[in-house]
């Protein structure tokens, strides 16, 4: 098929070749005999080509058919060693089939081995097995012989003994349980008030306020004794309509270019000493004046409200968290008082203290922060609102859609409700701190004799009780037992009796530590 291509493409040139040897021949030559020269020339070259062509297709077709038989040769090598290397890995993979199964007859032989082994260990265990429960029935059999001599003997039967033992190893274990409870309970105490002083004092180091107790009244400085006159008016009537005007009573002495101005709400006295301070400056002093100058002291003075509320949330990292109608109630905290601390400052250092016990205990700090603040919302009402401060907080806090953890809190405090979270203790301890501060709270010489004289009632009302004394401001109370009514062991759960009876009927800030007493006096004379 080679050979007839080949002959196709020579006939093709051939032909190609003499037409074009034709057109240049008839273009040169017009007469016959030039035709007839020029044809014999032609007929002569094209058998010269035939000829030469003929040996070139013939040479071509050799070194085709030697290269296709090279061709041949290299792909039966190709084959052949693709061939063997394919029958070189049957032979491995037979190797390799045949250890695997040495191996596993091996494995075979020592299974059976380890089989017929445990075979005669099973038997020689059944045997021991039934031999201990032959020993095992007699044992029994003995023990039953010896405590029927054991009962003829002591004359009283098993059930009796063991009756008389039962009771006998409770009154021990009872005196034991004391013993263990009071070691368990002072270790607690012990690792619970090392790891709280250590809490505290961290909290108590890092923030420290002033605590600066305010009286009932402001004092206004004049600039001279003849404003004094000024103030009071003719007749009596600048006096008459500034007191009418906020509510508060403007006290005019002879102390020296100063006037007092008088009242139990702050927000009033604060509006009469702005009030009175404006007018002293203005000069003009008349019952217009004077209701003009009240007006926009008291607009003034809610922008102060609201600025306070601000900057206590500011303080605290809380701003734009709070809603601004609380942050309105916290301003007028500014102006409350509880034992004449003030309520504000009390919240704040509340808040600051929960924020770093709950950063110590690796909590969010925020949150706590946030119910330490508004633990006192309450406070900030006024007699409008009918109820206690810690109800009023709470509804408070509940109308303004604040966290389940701050309600809590709010309630809890308090204890009207049991903390169920870690910020609810926080606030609780945080707010007893706060309190209980030397200097940070005052309270009536009367109400703190009753609140002692309860806690003495208290423990003289148990059984078995001396004397009950109460000591370090009602922080502690020692009682005092008679030794021949009460033991040890009943010393050790007395003192758990009255610490229950407190927290159930008495409220009280703080902790009270309840010491029993129990001392046994033998005296002898020499003669």
């Amino acid at each position: 098929m080679t050979t007839m291509l080949l002959l196709g493409l020579v006939a093709a040139a051939l032909g190609a070749a003499a037409g074009s040897m034709v057109v240049m021949i008839l273009g040169r030559k017009k007469s016959e005999g030039e035709i007839e020269r020029a044809r014999g020339e032609f007929e002569e070259r094209v058998r010269q080509l035939e000829a030469s062509s003929g040996k070139e297709v013939e040479r071509r077709i050799r070194e085709a058919e030697l290269s296709h038989k090279d061709e041949m040769l290299r792909h039966r090598e190709e084959v052949e060693r693709q061939n063997q290397s394919r029958v070189d890995e049957i032979q491995k993979i037979e190797e390799r089939l045949l250890q695997r199964e040495e191996t596993l007859d091996k494995r075979r032989q020592s299974l059976d081995t380890k089989e017929l082994s445990v075979e005669r260990r099973e038997g020689e265990l059944s045997l021991r097995a039934e031999n201990v429960r032959q020993e095992e029935s007699r044992i029994k059999e003995l023990q039953s012989q010896e405590l029927r001599k054991l009962e003829e003997i002591a004359g009283m039967s098993a059930e009796t003994a063991k009756h008389e033992l039962k009771e006998r190893f409770m009154e021990e274990s009872r005196l034991d349980i004391a013993a263990d409870v009071q070691r368990m309970e002072k270790k607690a105490k012990e690792n619970v008030e090392r790891d709280a002083r250590q809490m505290v004092a961290l909290s108590v180091e890092r923030y420290a306020s002033e605590h600066v107790a305010e009286s009932t009244v402001s004092v206004v400085a004049l600039p001279s004794d003849e404003m004094k006159g000024r103030i009071i008016g003719r007749e009596g009537r600048n006096i008459r309509a500034l007191e009418m005007a906020t509510g508060v009573d403007i006290i005019i002495d002879d102390t020296p270019e100063a006037v007092v101005v008088s009242g139990f709400d702050k927000v009033r006295r604060e509006t009469a000493r702005l009030a009175l301070e404006a007018l002293v400056q203005d000069g003009r002093i008349h019952p217009g004046r004077i209701e003009e100058v009240v007006r926009k002291t008291k607009s003034e003075l809610d922008a102060r409200i609201k600025e306070a509320g601000e900057q206590a949330a500011f303080e605290l990292g809380l701003e734009g968290m709070i809603h601004p109608d609380l942050i309105f109630l916290l301003g007028r905290m500014r102006y409350r008082t509880s034992y004449s601390q003030n309520v504000l400052k009390h919240s704040i250092e509340v808040a600051h203290l929960c924020g770093m016990m709950a950063s110590e205990l690796r909590m969010d700090n925020t949150l706590a922060k946030r119910a330490g603040l508004l633990h006192d919302i309450g406070k900030a009402a006024t007699h409008e609102i009918e109820g206690s401060h810690v109800q009023i907080g709470y509804d408070l806090a509940r109308k303004y859609n604040e966290p389940p953890e701050v309600l809590n809190a709010i309630l809890s405090h308090h204890e009207d409700e049991e903390p169920n979270c870690i910020e609810s203790l926080l606030v609780k301890a945080s707010d007893t701190l706060s309190a209980a501060r030397p200097g940070a709270r005052r309270e009536m010489v009367e109400s703190y004799i009753k609140r002692l004289e309860a806690l003495e009632k208290i423990g003289e009302s148990f059984k078995g009780v001396e004397k009950c004394f109460a000591i370090q401001a009602g922080r502690e109370i020692r009682v005092a037992v008679l030794p021949d009514e009460i033991s040890d062991a009943q010393a050790t759960f007395l003192a758990r009796d009255i610490a229950k009876r407190i927290e159930t009927e008495r409220t009280y800030p703080g902790e009270i530590l309840v010491t029993v007493i129990r001392e046994t006096r033998h005296t002898a004379t020499a003669r």
